[in-house]
Parts: C-alpha cells; sequence; structure tokens
C-alpha cells in the first residue's frame, strides 16, 4: 500500500469537544498529578501530547502496530533502532553516511520518506529523528492547541485507603492493621474544548511532506470517534467525545482564517427553566450551536463524530 499515493488536498479546522466525569483527564506530574488547569481562570487544561497519545493507541490497536500504520512514539521505543531499520531497507551503514550523501544527494530524503511511509504517528503529527542515527526532520499536517475546559473546574481531592502492605517490617509498624493512606484527585465534570488543524500543503510528498492520505484521514476521524473507549481506568473516571466540527477548505491553501471559523462554534449553558443555572455536572447542561449562515465561499461544515 502506497501511503504518498492519495494526500489529502484539503485543510480542515476543527473545533472537538471532549467530557469527564469524576476523573482526571491529564494529571500534572509538577503538582502531585492534579488536574491541570489555568490558575488565573480556573479553567481545566488536557495537553496536545496527552491527546495525540490516545489517538496513537488507538490506531496501534486496530492496525495491530503494522506498516504502514506502526507507531513511532511508543512506550519503551528505541528510536535509533526504528531509524536503523530504514537505514537498512535502503542498504545504507549509518557510519558511512557522509560519504554515501557525496555519491547519492537525496539519501536523506529517501530515509525520511520511509519513516514517513511506514509510521502512521509521523506522517499525521511529523518527528524530530536527528539523533545520532539521523533520519532527518518533518513537520506532520496535523497539529492541536492544548484542550480548555469551557467552564472552571472543581479539582476534588479524596483519600483512599489499600487493605495491603508492600513488605513485613511495613506490617509489624502497622500493628497489623494494614492500611496504607493515598491521595486520589477527580473533576466532578468538565467539558474540554480542543482545535486541531490539518494543514494539507505538509502532506504533499512533492513539496516533501509526510504523504498523510485519505485513508489516514478516515482513521484518524475514527481515532477521534473511539479513542477513549480504549483508555479507561479508574483514575480518568468517564471520558466520551461530545462533537467534531469539521471546516473543510475547497483547497490546500484554505478559504477563510481558522480564527473566525472558530468563531462560528459556540457553547451555552443551559438552564433548569427558572433562569437558574447550576454547576455542570453532564452535557445536556449546555447547548452546542454552529452558525453555517453565510459561510466563506468554499468552506463547508462536516460533522465527524457518529
Amino acid at each position: 500500500m502506497s501511503t504518498q499515493s492519495n494526500a489529502i488536498q484539503n485543510r480542515y479546522d476543527l473545533v472537538y469537544f471532549f467530557d469527564i466525569t469524576d476523573g482526571n483527564p491529564n494529571g500534572d506530574p509538577d503538582a502531585g498529578n492534579l488536574p491541570r488547569l489555568d490558575p488565573e481562570t480556573g479553567h481545566g487544561l488536557v495537553t496536545d501530547v496527552c491527546l495525540k497519545r490516545k489517538i496513537r493507541n488507538y490506531v496501534a490497536l486496530k492496525e495491530s502496530g503494522k506498516p504502514p500504520f506502526e507507531i513511532y512514539v511508543k512506550e519503551k521505543a528505541v528510536l535509533n533502532n526504528q531509524h536503523e531499520r530504514a537505514y537498512q531497507a535502503l542498504d545504507v551503514d549509518p557510519k558511512d553516511l557522509k560519504k554515501v550523501r557525496k555519491d547519492k544527494s537525496d539519501i536523506d530524503e529517501q530515509l525520511t520518506q520511509w519513516m514517513c511511509k511506514n509510521f502512521f504517528d509521523i506522517r499525521a503529527f511529523g518527528a524530530v529523528m536527528t539523533t545520532s542515527v539521523d533520519c532527518g526532520q518533518v513537520r506532520g499536517p496535523i497539529q492541536f492547541t492544548f484542550a480548555r475546559s469551557v467552564d472552571p473546574i472543581v479539582s476534588l481531592e479524596h483519600a483512599v485507603t489499600r487493605c495491603a502492605v508492600t513488605t513485613e517490617k511495613e506490617a509489624e509498624s502497622q500493628g497489623g492493621g494494614n492500611r496504607t493512606m493515598g491521595r486520589k484527585f477527580t473533576v466532578p465534570y468538565g467539558l474540554y474544548r480542543v482545535h486541531a488543524y490539518i494543514n494539507a500543503n505538509l502532506a504533499d510528498p512533492e513539496c516533501n511532506g509526510t504523504g498523510f492520505s485519505e485513508s489516514d484521514l478516515e482513521l484518524f476521524k475514527d481515532a477521534l470517534d473511539k479513542m477513549f473507549e480504549h483508555d479507561r481506568s479508574a483514575a480518568r473516571g468517564e471520558m466520551r467525545p461530545r462533537a467534531c466540527i469539521a471546516f473543510k477548505h475547497e483547497g490546500k491553501l484554505g478559504n477563510a482564517r481558522a480564527d473566525q471559523l472558530f468563531d462560528r462554534v459556540t457553547v451555552k449553558r443551559t438552564s433548569d427553566g427558572n433562569g437558574e443555572y447550576k454547576p455542570p455536572r453532564s452535557f445536556s447542561d449546555y447547548e452546542l450551536v454552529v452558525n453555517e449562515d453565510n459561510l466563506p465561499s468554499g468552506v463547508n461544515i462536516e460533522r465527524w463524530l457518529s
């Protein structure tokens, strides 16, 4: 299968919503694993890295981690070993790269293309592969912002106990009680909004792009819809995708600015009928509004979630 024969031809700008109930969507290791937040406004944050991790994991599960859908950035991966595979496929010794460059000036491009062809996340997100076994650097067509909660979040702290201990000495010190105390942090409810951009120019192999294809795009859509289904844990509670509004442009350069399109997507709180607004605890406490009137010429709206 050639991943570069059908590179995407359209720019997309995405508004993606997901929510969480009684869980921690993205703990901050610099703050004792508390949910990430903006300290000035109290709004919750989820990093782009966190979301891309879930997409990578879903793709690896669905495609069994086989080319051309291997995952480059994965747990316990040794990146230089992945790079060496490209050298082996092109019959190049990394120690002789300088000499080979003189004899074959496009070898760097071939190494990068081999990595793009075999690894989905490189085609999608790009990668810096300029390690001691150099496979170049490539920008990916898909870029995420940080996700931000629509309303300020409340971070709750819970005391939990473990009715077992690690060592005999610990058991003796507790007088046979065998109780270990711990802490757990959750958000009662949070609706998060994230923006994403798909730049078709960075997918075009004729412009040194990654070759991100229409079939890759369909897999990416599927991941946005189902990635939380395979990422369950007690710590994260219930996470769900809620909406994905995609602004599709006619061409690669686009037909309108992304910020102007994003302004068309708004979220409003719903009241109880008496004008009262209780703390949000479900998606039904919000109303999602998409203004489709007088769209810029060459821009269409698609809804990606099933």
